[in-house]
């Protein structure tokens, strides 16, 4: 064999034997919507699967990819591949030039999952999160919206579940004659204030467990702070009337920022949330009581 032949084949066999890697594990290549191509998922067990699929009138985009989590968590793995940002790009010019579109963001989880997070269940807190980075990414919050579904099982890959992110393109209902225009964002605060979310802690207590109202309350803010860009929480702390006033304030303040943080967490901007104390000054119940004191030691979560 000729040292010219030699050389051809090896540029040959490198060609290929790069197409077969590409093949392989480029896993966030794009697909034409068109094709009806199935996707292929590397899961143990059986259970649904979304790709990150954006379907609209004057927008197309598919990519076998999709947003991904851990089993039992809200917080999206990185990174994120150049499709999904791709197409998240994609979205935001196409959100910028509807006036009148938005984009619906439903996130999933499974009934064996375990709802750590704040919301009424495990797939509303990832469709959350998911909405915070389209947010980070320029995405006006007021073209979102987000809504979790459970679902018996769900397409996994040892303890990481695959693309439980669903998007929706609709048009925003416009207002007939002689109606309101859109939703009604003062009667929302009024009803989250009427019967704001109140929060009670023991001595070093490091977590929240929340009560399905509780959860929905929480949502409800959400909803409310990504459609009324003024708008903020405002967590307030306060106490019984043990000990003098200077260090229940400041008991209180730590109460209300255990409660900020606590939010924070769960995907709530810090910037959005102001945390204030009023120490034993506002009780809501007899002091003169161990009842009436451990319901004054309370937190305070409405909308300002």
């Amino acid at each position: 064999m000729s040292k010219k032949v030699a050389y051809l084949l090896g540029i040959l066999l490198t060609i290929l034997i790069g197409t077969f890697l590409y093949w392989k594990f480029c896993c966030g290549c794009c697909k034409n919507p068109n094709s009806g191509q199935e996707v292929a998922v590397e899961a143990n067990g059986s259970g649904e699967y979304r790709n990150f699929n954006l379907n609209g009138d004057g927008l197309k985009y598919e990519s076998y990819d999709n947003f991904r989590f851990t089993k039992n968590e809200f917080g999206h793995l990185l990174p994120i591949s150049d499709s999904i940002n791709f197409g998240i790009d994609q979205l935001g010019e196409f959100l910028t030039k509807g006036k009148n579109q938005k984009c619906t963001i439903t996130g999933y989880c499974t009934s064996a999952e375990t709802n750590t997070s704040a919301f009424p269940n495990l797939g509303f807190a990832r469709a959350n999160d998911v909405k915070n980075y389209l947010i980070s990414k320029g995405i006006a919050s007021d073209r979102l919206e987000i809504d979790g579904q459970i679902k018996d099982a769900w397409a996994m890959n040892v303890d990481t579940v695959l693309g439980p992110i669903d998007f929706a393109l609709s048009e925003i209902m416009q207002a007939k004659p002689g109606e309101k225009s859109g939703e009604d964002w003062n009667a929302l605060k009024e009803k989250i204030n009427a019967n704001p979310l109140i929060l009670y802690f023991n001595t070093n207590q490091s977590d929240v467990n929340l009560t399905a109202e509780e959860r929905q309350k929480v949502a409800d803010m959400v909803k409310y702070l990504d459609h009324v860009s003024t708008a903020n929480i405002s967590a307030v702390g306060h106490t019984d009337n043990t000990g003098d006033r200077a260090n229940n304030i400041k008991l209180g303040q730590g109460r209300a920022d255990f409660a900020k943080q606590y939010l924070v967490k769960n995907g709530i901007p810090d910037a959005k949330i102001i945390s204030s104390s009023k120490g034993p000054d506002v009780p809501i119940a007899d002091n003169a009581t161990e009842e009436g004191k451990a319901k004054n030691r309370r937190t305070v979560v409405s909308i300002q």
